[in-house]
This record gives C-alpha cells, sequence and structure tokens, in this order.
C-alpha cells in the first residue's frame, strides 16, 4: 500500500490512516521512553519531550476517530510502546534524543503530506467528509512541522 498512489477506496484509507496510528504510537512511546532514559539533565529537552508525546496522543486521537467513522479497528497502543521499550533500554545521550526526535517529526510531517496529496489526487467516493478529513491532517501536518522547528531551535542553541 502506496502514499504515492491515489486514495481508491475507504479500506485503502482506513489503513493508511491506521499507519498514521502505528506512526503516532512510536513517537509518543519513543518520547517517552527518552524521557525516562536520558541521562542528562535539561528542562528544555524534557519539555519538549513531553510536549511530543502530549501531541502524538492528541494525533492518535484524532485519526483514531476519523477510523471510527470508518469503522476500522486499529493497533493497541499498549503493543507499539511494548515493541519501543525493548529498543531503547540503554541510556541516551542529548544529541541522539535530538537527533531522533528530529526525525520522528520530520517522518510525520512526510507522512502526512503524501497522504494529503494522495487524498487530494482521488476521485474515488469516502463514506467520510473528505474536507473534514483533509482539515484534520492538515492541522497535524502543520503542528509536526512546528515540531521540526522546535527540534531544530533547540539543536542549534546547543552548538
Amino acid at each position: 500500500m502506496s502514499v504515492q498512489q491515489p486514495v481508491s477506496n475507504d479500506h485503502q484509507l482506513a489503513r493508511l490512516l491506521q499507519i498514521g496510528v502505528v506512526l503516532e504510537e512510536v513517537v509518543e512511546a519513543r518520547a517517552g521512553e527518552h524521557a525516562r532514559t536520558m541521562d542528562v539533565d535539561d528542562p528544555e529537552l524534557e519539555a519538549l519531550l513531553a510536549e511530543a508525546a502530549e501531541e502524538s496522543a492528541g494525533h492518535r486521537e484524532q485519526l483514531e476517530d476519523l477510523i471510527d467513522d470508518l469503522e476500522a479497528d486499529t493497533i493497541p497502543f499498549e503493543e507499539i510502546k511494548g515493541l519501543v521499550k525493548a529498543q531503547y533500554e540503554s541510556e541516551a545521550d542529548f544529541d541522539g534524543v535530538l537527533y531522533d526526535q528530529l526525525c520522528n517529526e520530520e517522518t510525520a510531517y512526510k507522512f502526512y503530506d503524501d497522504l494529503i496529496a494522495a487524498i487530494e489526487e482521488s476521485d474515488a467516493r469516502l463514506s467520510v467528509d473528505r474536507e473534514h478529513l483533509i482539515e484534520t491532517l492538515a492541522a497535524i501536518r502543520e503542528e509536526e512541522a512546528e515540531g521540526v522547528e522546535e527540534v531544530t531551535e533547540l539543536m542549534e542553541k546547543r552548538e
């Protein structure tokens, strides 16, 4: 399933939105694990990670609402959280945390940008309100862009 092709039906849209949910779950879990395992005391970085986790949880809820409208299921957050935790048993340094967070934000931005384009290019009849769908995804994409800027600014301050 590719985001490079126009969305052709509700089933494909539901699967793509589920990918977004998983992406947000991974970002949320990774930010939480970084905050828990960091061996640096940096209130600004801690705030950035807390905000990223909270924002991702909000995005996940928005996507789940859209998926509910399509009458599809999502992957439980606890399953994703467990998988991520297994990858973060070692302590993380400041630069590694920031680069990881930047990668997460950029990946999410690109995913939503591609998904919006795939929906806009589609002439398929969807059972959800297309305008509401695009507005929701565009708002999430904008928050991801702001996240990229915040991480970049914090990285530049540290140089």
